[in-house]
């Protein structure tokens, strides 16, 4: 299978996240015997409300015919699993630890060789007696076949030549039967010539007796008359380290065993670390060397020179091939060892790949590192001592090395090495009669990585490690194996970080940082995702990758359009972690042309091309990021190419990552040092820096109200950066801000209408820069030197009032009483040196950005997601804007009410004194001594003043206090700024995506499928029994007591347990089973003072469930794990009625699954619709009414419609795909002008028929095809109407009044129960009845009351 074809079929589906995205999943296959096709989404919108087929969906005979909509699921890709630093931190590549543990310590080599040979040939030594016939070969020559000085001297240089085989650059001394000094000559010159480079020494004792127990050597004197002791510590004293011996005589381990006692000796006397001194000895102490004939007499020096010849003729004489083979022809195998298309080559290449893979297996990684990949030589040595152990333990001799290695010799590779042996001997009779016989090359690779294939397809963490990765990666350098064994390794480290460090400690980097030199087109995919999967573990890697000018190949393949976009994202991710911190990789990408290749492929070559890969466009983003971040040059050279403009068409993305991305890059490219903040700059330059800085921080501004936290995050911390960069100017125009203000300013109650139109809120192309705008924006806080004429009903400043920019930065003229206000919450400290308000050089077109930059962070301080308030408070401490603890205050559209304050003053943000840097830091000692301020006068004043009453005390600028000093006044940031700076988490984010498995599809998916068909199931059950039941609530199954302060304000049944939620004014949600009548979890929707909640919602209710608490403000929070008790986790949070926040506390709210819509209105003339898979605004539908929402509901069965009930009474229905959007209007009510409390979609699969209830008490059954009369009219409670729920499926509608009292409505009108709230225990009456809230499936209904905190279930009578 071709690699493009398995990385497409593995790789074109995986987005950023590992779940299918809604827009590309197919729907759900429709249900078994059910009529599908009544709840298409394509219902014809043009030619009106006719049903398709002519056949109505209420009709259908059997009630349980019904499909089930295919619902959207939403909120459970990866970016909700919560991010923060320490967690982002941990995802992205790491520089320490695990990681770098892979990398050889400090690559040695061995620079000099001494050969000492004892062998005094002809003169046995006094304490061997031989045998007969005895092992006579020395270096596969017999000595006695000439004369013996002859002899010598051949048998020395053939094991110069055997030797320098394996390190051909190294320098060899030779010494023959030597004296003491000469082998002290030797061992001097050895190391002064090596340097710091190890030294072999090698001794072959066959001609002098066995070292003594004292561990001495022998050699000659000068007449050989006598054998001359050397002692061992002589010999190490003189060679010094690094160094390894080898040791060819009987009785070897004598020598190790002084050794080591010598080491023991010198570490324990000298504080300095153990000597590298490695030991290869033939035998142990108590042993002699085989004198067998059918060995060689230096068996263990044949085994470590010239092992293919050893074993092959070890073999041989063990193998069926014995009484046929000639054992001569293996002196004649033909071909050369290093190449491996030769048969000699071949059998190296084997025997290279099996001792690797037994050594690899056997020895802790530590020491294989140490002894198989440090030093070529002692690699070499190791491999073949390895052969030896196996050899000579066949003859009742062990060879034995320090350090100590495990037994080898019965490893089951080596039966994989006979096997190549015996196919290799079989063949050598024929390729030597015809030396142009054709090359078959031998099957064992194809075989091991058959293997490895196999473990890959049952393997996993927890089992043993798959012992062909050696193998593998011998492979990889020959052409025919490459490809397979590439792909093989790449589905190998998607296994996950364990498997990536696995390779990379059997040394796999080298070999794939040298096959970027090769052009071969089939390798490039499987090349950049093999070193996706190696930086996603480990980042040092990108100091290798650009000294070997790696970079340039993943340049050249992201420019590449034949690739798959998710490969060209990995490209970018592997650029991107170059260029990470790394000024070398920042400059040499940048000659190499990045900006320019990234922000080519960031546009569509024409507008109306299909949508690029998300995951390629957020990588081209966050890799420009990186690429410019902090590095001046590549910021300019990212402006002069345009960048901003090409990244701010990104802002209106789908996808929340790409959003998030394109803000990071922008973000990275403010200066934060900027020229703008260093005094006098004339350059025309630098005037265009600001000019382009100005602009990227007016897209800024625009997306700081996304759906997303995760692109709100990055959008607070470029803000932040931009308030380090700019601080004299917005330090000048906040101080500006500040100045005391008038009375009669002050009363107007708090309202902020939007910076730009919110239909637009994603576009980048109308941004307004009016400050009219702007001043209501900021509130009455805020606002300065406005006529109070120019403010409008219920105190919204008109946006069309012709206020000065001037006016508003340089405040009121005529601040009359200003000296009584000077402390309402508001402090100023005009304080030249500290404050920058003598920075008089401020550009007039920037200040109106200056104050829609501290308008907009001061929403941002405020933001339902708490890590983003915190850095919004963080950037408004910077320019010297601090938060107030504020009472909690509840304001509506006239005015605060008087006295309504209740709860106690919590912590909103942080303490009057303390300053972020406490918040922040720990370590920073700073003073801040804030004088004690007034409690505002008006309750309603939002938590803001300008912090300038700190007083610094003196002290040196290198003191930690200084740093605080230096802060306020700084004109270029500080390293101590830096640090504070919060830090993006976007990119490390992002990474984790990469060393999570790409490859494989995920069995959570099928798991969640299962799960999901049948709760599908369940539900289909309940619906047909619930259809058919008589729905009359007559039974009390359950009764809760809250505990809430203040009454019920929501309740909620979940689906599938029998659980009910419910949450009071204060924002307190409690969770409880009613069956076992036990509380299951408590948690606070969220900590500020501001409080009030609108409603509860259940999202994904066939899959794993989501609870959505809306607050009475317009701010969504949505909650995962609610049901454990501590567990529950914010999956997300934002403001669903961004920039209009004249909507007052009437938030409504509803949301509809199968279109993955959440529809958010209120006090306002439009109704935001929100994607919540996208997490984006997706339009605003103008409610063309004169009056405010009071009741929204999005319907379950048609996706993208919802009907609206109004303040005055009037009923709309919209259709979010219709180009005018409303499709119907009635005044069902009138004459009554009362507001609609409650609307809904009447029960079934019919898309035409609602509910609509009014506070007078009246409720109205309308059919959208017959008219705007209504069919049917209840009344059900006189003037006292508060609460209307509909049930989802069976035909029953119920109502709550003001007078503890709750009827239940069949569909015709029939009233079927009526539940009298009794009266409580001591005669109390119970309060009016504040929701109710019928079970998706089943027959129950849960009511709250507003005055105690009872949570009521009824049910029918036969209830279970």
């Amino acid at each position: 299978m071709a690699l493009g074809d398995l990385m497409a079929s593995r790789l074109v589906h995986s987005s950023s996240s590992p779940s299918p995205s809604p827009s590309t999943a197919a729907p759900p296959a429709p249900l078994p015997n059910h009529h599908h096709n009544h709840v298409t989404d394509d219902l014809p919108v043009a030619n009106g409300p006719e049903p398709r087929n002519g056949l109505e969906p209420a009709e259908v005979e059997k009630p349980a015919s019904v499909a089930y909509p295919p619902q959207v699921v939403v909120l459970c890709e990866q970016r909700h699993e919560g991010i923060d630093e320490a967690a982002a931190a941990a995802a992205g590549p790491s520089t320490s630890g695990l990681v770098s543990k892979w990398r050889p310590k400090d690559r040695m080599k061995t620079g000099c060789v001494a050969l000492v040979l004892c062998l005094n040939i002809s003169v046995d030594p006094p304490d061997v007696i031989k045998i007969s016939p005895c092992a006579r070969m020395e270096c596969w020559i017999d000595p006695f076949s000439m004369a013996p000085p002859k002899a010598l001297e051949n048998i020395g240089k053939t094991l110069h030549s055997q030797y320098e085989r394996w390190q051909p650059k190294a320098r060899y001394k030779l010494q023959l039967d030597p004296t003491v000094e000469e082998v002290k000559k030797l061992c001097n010159t050895c190391r002064k010539y090596a340097r710091s480079e190890r030294v072999l020494f090698h001794y072959n004792g066959h001609g002098v007796p066995k070292p003594t127990t004292n561990g001495e050597i022998w050699v000659f004197n000068k007449s050989y008359t006598q054998y001359i002791p050397l002692p061992i510590t002589d010999l190490d004293s003189w060679l010094k380290t690094p160094s390894i011996y080898v040791f060819d005589c009987s009785a070897a381990g004598i020598i190790v065993k002084a050794f080591l006692e010598r080491l023991d000796w010198s570490s324990s006397s000298s504080s300095s670390s153990q000597k590298d001194c490695i030991l290869l000895a033939a035998c142990e102490a108590h042993q002699t060397l085989p004198q067998s004939a059918e060995f060689p007499a230096d068996v263990f020096t044949a085994c470590l020179t010239t092992p293919i010849k050893m074993a092959l003729h070890w073999f041989c004489k063990r193998s069926l091939l014995r009484g046929s083979m000639d054992r001569s022809l293996i002196d004649q195998i033909p071909g050369r060892q290093n190449d491996r298309k030769t048969l000699l080559g071949e059998l190296n290449w084997i025997f290279t790949a099996i001792t690797d893979t037994i050594a690899w297996n056997v020895l802790p990684h530590g020491l294989f590192q140490k002894l198989f990949r440090q030093d070529l030589l002692v690699a070499s040595l190791f491999r073949n001592f390895l052969l030896a152990e196996r050899i000579m333990r066949s003859a009742n001799c062990s060879p034995i090395s320090y350090p100590l290695l495990p037994p080898t010799h019965q490893h089951h590779m080596w039966d994989a090495w006979d096997m190549a042996a015996e196919i290799c001997l079989s063949k050598l009779p024929q390729l030597i009669a015809d030396p142009n016989a054709e090359f078959q090359p031998s099957p064992f690779f194809t075989e091991q990585l058959t293997a490895f294939e196999v473990w890959l397809d049952h393997g996993s963490q927890d089992k043993k490690p798959p012992e062909q990765l050696p193998i593998v990666l011998q492979v990889l350098l020959s052409q025919s194996h490459r490809f397979r064994a590439l792909v093989l390794l790449g589905r190998f480290l998607d296994m996950g970080p364990w498997a990536v460090d696995l390779a990379l400690s059997v040394g796999i980097f080298p070999y794939v940082l040298k096959l970027l030199q090769t052009s071969a087109m089939e390798l490039r995919q499987i090349l950049v995702f093999i070193w996706t999967k190696i930086l996603s573990l480990d980042k040092s890697c990108q100091v290798d990758l650009v000294k070997d000018g790696g970079h340039t190949y993943f340049i050249r393949f992201l420019d590449s359009l034949d690739a798959y976009p998710e490969q060209r994202a990995m490209a970018a991710f592997v650029l991107a972690v170059i260029v990470d911190g790394h000024r070398t990789g920042q400059e040499a990408c940048i000659h190499a042309g990045l900006i320019d290749v990234c922000l080519r492929h960031l546009q569509p070559e024409n507008p109306h091309d299909a949508q690029t890969e998300p995951l390629l466009l957020q990588w081209l983003c966050l890799c420009l990021g990186k690429l410019w971040e902090d590095f001046a040059e590549a910021q300019s050279l990212g402006l002069q190419s345009n960048a901003p403009e090409i990244l701010i068409y990104l802002l209106s993305e789908p996808q929340p990552e790409v959003r998030a991305s394109a803000v990071f890059a922008l973000g990275n490219l403010l200066d934060m040092g900027s020229t703008s903040s260093n005094g006098v700059d004339d350059d025309s330059d630098d005037d265009e820096k600001v000019k382009a800085e100005i602009n990227v921080v007016r897209s800024l501004l625009q997306v700081s109200s996304d759906g997303s936290p995760l692109v709100r995050c990055e959008v607070a911390i470029a803000l932040t950066r931009f308030a380090l960069g700019h601080n004299k100017h917005l330090k000048s125009v906040a101080a500006e801000y500040w100045k005391p203000q008038t009375n009669s300013l002050l009363k107007s109650p708090p309202s902020l209408a939007n910076i730009s139109s919110p239909s637009n809120v994603y576009s980048p192309n109308n941004i307004r820069q009016g400050s009219s705008g702007l001043a209501s924006h900021i509130g009455p806080v805020l606002r300065v030197g406005i006529d109070s004429s120019a403010t409008g009903r219920d105190g919204r400043v008109s946006t069309s009032s012709p206020i000065a920019t001037s006016s508003i930065m340089h405040g009121s003229p005529q601040s009359d009483d200003s000296s009584q206000h000077s402390d309402s919450g508001i402090l100023l400290r005009e304080n030249a040196s500290n404050g920058g308000l003598s920075y008089t050089r401020s550009r007039p077109a920037d200040s109106v950005i200056y104050s829609q930059y501290i308008s907009t962070m001061c929403s941002v301080a405020k933001d339902p997601y708490p890590r983003i308030a915190t850095i919004g408070r963080r950037a408004l401490s910077l320019i010297g804007v601090e938060q107030v603890v504020m009472k909690n205050s509840r304001f509506n559209s006239g005015g605060a009410h008087q006295g309504e304050t209740s709860a106690p003053p919590s912590n909103f943000g942080m303490a009057r004194s303390s300053s972020w840097f406490d918040m922040n830091s720990g370590n920073f000692s700073i003073a801040f001594r804030t004088p004690p301020v007034s409690p505002p006068q008006h309750d309603y004043l939002t938590g803001l003043r300008r912090v300038c009453s700190m007083e610094f005390k003196p002290h040196p600028m290198n003191s930690p206090e200084g740093l605080a000093d230096r802060l306020i006044s700084a004109a270029a940031p500080s390293n101590a700024e830096l640090s504070i700076l919060p830090q993006s988490t976007i990119y490390n984010w992002s990474c984790g995506h990469f060393s999570r498995p790409l490859l494989s599809g995920s069995d959570d998916n099928e798991e969640a499928h299962a799960r999901r068909e049948e709760r599908e199931q369940i539900a289909l059950d309940c619906i047909a029994k619930c259809q058919r039941s008589s729905c009359k609530m007559t039974s009390q199954i359950a009764s809760w007591d809250t505990r809430f302060d203040s009454g019920t304000k929501a309740a909620l049944l979940l689906p599938f347990s029998p659980i009910v939620i419910a949450a009071d004014e204060n924002e307190q949600i409690r969770v409880w089973n009613y069956d076992d009548a036990l509380p299951v979890n408590s948690f606070q929707n969220h900590k500020l003072s501001d409080r009030g909640l609108s409603k509860l919602l259940l999202i994904n209710e066939l899959d794993e469930s989501l609870l959505l608490a809306a607050s009475s403000d317009g701010n969504v929070r949505i909650w995962k794990n609610f049901t454990q008790k501590g567990g529950q986790k914010l999956v997300t949070a934002f403001s669903s009625v961004q920039g209009h926040r004249a909507a007052g506390r009437s938030i409504v709210i509803d949301w509809q699954q199968q279109s993955g819509c959440l529809y958010a209105s209120g006090d306002m003339s439009s109704i935001l619709v929100w994607d919540l898979d996208k997490e984006q605004l997706l339009s605003t539908i103008q409610s063309s009414g004169d009056s405010a929402i009071s009741a929204l509901s999005a319907s379950q069965v048609r996706s993208g419609h919802l009907a609206a009930g109004f303040v005055d009474g009037s009923v709309r229905i919209f259709d979010v795909r219709s180009p005018d959007r409303l499709i119907y209007m009635a005044r069902p009510h009138a004459p009554r002008t009362e507001k609609v409390v409650g609307i809904g979609f009447q029960p079934g699969f019919d898309p035409y028929k609602i509910v609509s209830a009014s506070q007078a008490g009246d409720i109205q059954f309308l059919d959208v095809r017959r008219a705007a009369e209504p069919y049917l009219t209840i009344e059900a409670h006189r003037g006292s109407l508060t609460a209307l729920a509909v049930h989802r499926h069976a035909p029953v509608v119920a109502s709550g009044s003001a007078k503890q009292m709750i009827k239940v409505f069949s569909l015709e009108g029939e009233q079927l129960t009526i539940i009298r709230y009794q009266p409580s225990f001591m005669g109390q009456r119970i309060g009016s009845v504040n929701c109710l809230s019928f079970h998706p499936y089943k027959s129950l209904l849960a009511a709250g009351a507003g005055d105690n905190a009872l949570v009521s279930i009824y049910a029918e009578e036969n209830y279970k």
